[in-house]
């Protein structure tokens, strides 16, 4: 038996068995509400969503460290292989992106200048960039003289997003607990994001950061595989995996109806930029190390011998930019 201390007072830590998690379960809920109330509420959902938060991290070491199948955390945690898969497989595939941090930060195109206008109105002056990565879209935000906050859950992407962007203030946070006061922000920016986001926490959640009258904009960088070598590269890419994404998605209430912007550009890179960019892949960085090489090794293949690559030093990547930007209320 050991100590345990909740929100300033003492409840016994008991030893093993269900029965026994469940009391001490019980007894550190009814010490963290007191006497109920909003306030009791109030510290009951922060220790609640603590606790699920060190869920998510055990499931994820578990998961990393091949220690424990889908159907025995499932068992664990009282659902089905289903339903713990369902839960936690597309979260803990975007945490993953801070162990290619470096494929990502050189990989990873920018956005063209003229998405700034269209995804932040000319009145706002502080602006979120939520799941800002490594500050692709960041960037462009500081330069158009915008007041910054940079939100990224992931401990890595965060330290190189606050060495590369010095000009933005950034936070830990995520899109389901935001680290910022009630109506603080003009805009909120969402790159490459959205579909990450568990979007029955995320939305009221993005609401109440904003100010009356504030706008979400929701960004995707699209390749254009009209280009016949962009469309091999792209077969290449999900010859294992394809990841469906709604790039043109309707956020619900208390959000108005969409605005929609398409920007066709180029982005100059080399082709170890775009290995990097295949390298940085949530679904690319899951694979088994050996299929994972054996995919890079394709792609830098292709990359030499296309007859409208070969020998090129610079690359034109062609994308579509698509931007959705709707208003609160």
């Amino acid at each position: 038996m050991r100590a345990m201390t909740v929100d300033g007072s003492c409840v016994r830590s008991l030893q093993c068995g269900a029965m026994d998690v469940e009391e001490l379960g019980r007894r550190v809920a009814q010490d963290v509400s007191g006497g109920g109330g909003t306030e009791g509420l109030r510290r009951l959902s922060g220790v609640i969503a603590a606790l699920e938060e060190r869920r998510t991290a055990v499931v994820e070491e578990l998961r990393r460290g091949h220690e424990a199948t889908w159907e025995e955390i499932g068992r664990a945690c009282g659902m089905t292989r289903q339903g713990a898969t369902r839960r936690w497989a597309g979260r803990l595939r975007a945490r993953s992106f801070g162990l290619a941090v470096d494929s990502y930060q050189h990989g990873r195109p920018g956005y063209p200048q003229a998405l700034i206008g269209s995804a932040v109105p000319r009145e706002a002056r502080r602006v979120l960039d939520l799941g800002a990565g490594t500050g692709q879209l960041t960037r462009l935000l500081v330069e158009a003289g915008l007041d910054v906050v940079a939100v990224e859950p992931d401990e890595t992407m965060r330290a190189r997003l606050a060495a590369t962007v010095p000009g933005a203030a950034v936070r830990a946070g995520s899109a389901e607990r935001i680290p910022l006061p009630d109506g603080s922000v003009d805009a909120v920016v969402v790159a490459q994001a959205w579909h990450w986001f568990d979007q029955a926490t995320a939305v009221p959640e993005i609401a109440r950061v904003l100010a009356p009258g504030g706008t979400l904009a929701l960004v995707w960088n699209i390749r254009d595989e009209s280009e016949p070598w962009a469309a091999e590269l792209g077969a290449l890419m999900h010859r294992t995996t394809r990841q469906r994404i709604d790039t043109a998605p309707v956020p619900p209430p208390p959000f108005g109806p969409p605005e929609r912007l398409e920007i066709r550009w180029e982005h100059p890179t080399t082709a170890a930029g775009i290995t990097d960019l295949v390298a940085s892949r949530s679904y690319v960085i899951a694979l088994p190390e050996a299929e994972r090489a054996r995919l890079l090794a394709d792609v830098e293949h292709l990359l030499a011998t296309h007859p409208d690559l070969a020998g090129r030093e610079r690359i034109a990547m062609p994308y579509l930019t698509r931007c959705t930007r709707v208003r609160l209320g």
